[in-house]
């Protein structure tokens, strides 16, 4: 069996990742810089794996990349949804049907968020589980890199199931109204169950929270349905203190994406605060995804 040459697993890699200007992933552009798209050393960043790996990819030494490893490719790569399920099929893998959660942020949003400047953006699926930050949330809140993708999800952090850290966070968060909150996010994952009723990680996922964590069972067996839109917090950052900003929760169409945005009232020490976390935070904090 021959492959067409330049359609193969690597090459279409290659060629996605030459095309995706460095400004398109907010990554900054030096003088001296040769290389057209992206490096292989920022792909993977971006993606979440080693360059060891993007290189043996590539090369077409490494043929059996993970669901999860093409997920994150896709989302770096910023490829349509047609591509992505290219990619899939080039990996040999199944495409994510219609009806399940999707992890993928098509390029349109990924152009918005990368235009937001140094204001603290994340996107969440539609069960909350965390698929993208810039620099600026990693600044404010820590670096979620650290944690295992399958612990990055919000649900998870407010209704632990058992005694370990949290995980979207590396210092302490609070809100004005901790029992609103965690109604908001219960409601928001019923919702979710309305639309993706087939969804094998939602289901999961509710599966544990309903098991392991007695208030999730709780808010759960209310029934209520509502989504989840704003919220007030308070940041107790190492560096510059207390910082407490507005939550904004804007949801992107039939997905159920959540971009998550954070700011702080114009003129504020808050808004001063943000800033200096963002600044400091800049030389050590990846772009997740």
């Amino acid at each position: 069996m021959t492959t067409t040459p330049g359609a193969g697993l690597g090459a279409m890699i290659r060629t996605w990742r030459d095309r995706l200007p460095p400004s398109a992933a907010a990554l900054p552009v030096g003088r001296a810089r040769r290389a057209i798209g992206l490096r292989r050393e920022e792909l993977a960043e971006l993606a979440g794996v080693s360059v060891d790996y993007v290189v043996r990819l590539e090369q077409g030494r490494a043929t059996t990349p993970s669901a999860q490893v093409i997920a994150s490719l896709a989302r770096a790569l910023q490829l349509t949804l047609a591509e992505r399920d290219h990619l899939y099929r080039l990996a040999r893998l199944v495409p994510p049907a219609d009806d399940a959660i999707s992890d993928h942020i098509p390029p349109g949003v990924h152009r918005v968020l990368t235009r937001l400047g140094d204001v603290a953006v994340a996107v969440f699926a539609a069960d909350w589980q965390l698929i993208w930050w810039n620099r600026s949330w990693a600044a404010l809140l820590g670096d979620p890199s650290s944690s295992p993708p399958r612990l990055r999800n919000f649900a998870r952090d407010r209704f632990p199931v058992d005694d370990g850290p949290a995980r979207l966070a590396a210092w302490p968060v609070t809100e004005l109204d901790r029992d609103t909150t965690d109604l908001a996010v219960v409601s928001d994952l019923r919702r979710a169950t309305g639309r993706f009723p087939q969804d094998a990680r939602l289901a999961e996922l509710i599966h544990d929270l309903s098991m392991g964590s007695r208030r999730f069972a709780e808010l759960w067996a209310t029934g209520t349905v509502s989504a989840h839109r704003e919220d007030h917090k308070t940041i107790e950052h190492p560096s510059v203190g207390p910082v407490t900003v507005d939550c904004d929760v804007l949801t992107d169409g039939d997905s159920d994406r959540k971009i998550v945005i954070m700011t702080t009232a114009p003129g504020s020490a808050d808004e001063t605060k943000l800033r200096l976390a963002a600044v400091t935070g800049h030389a050590h904090t990846p772009v997740g995804g």
